[in-house]
């Protein structure tokens, strides 16, 4: 039986650009908080995403970036 290679998705928040609106908190706070506000990933490698991506997706300043 095979076993299926788990690819870890890295999830970076990039503070200079980050202006703490928090929509990243509000739309995974799974994974999201704001610490000296700014935003900060909770892991920040992941196997599976669940809102990880709609957060990037979510953020005005495309200042999360998961690859």
């Amino acid at each position: 039986m095979k076993r299926r290679l788990m690819m870890a998705h890295k999830i970076t928040v990039e503070e200079d650009k980050c202006i703490g609106c928090g929509a990243c908190v509000a739309t995974c706070p799974a994974n999201f908080e704001m610490k000296d506000g700014k935003a900060h990933a909770k892991t920040a490698e992941v196997e599976e995403l669940t809102c990880e991506k709609d957060a990037e997706t979510g953020c005005p300043v495309q200042a999360i970036i998961i690859s």
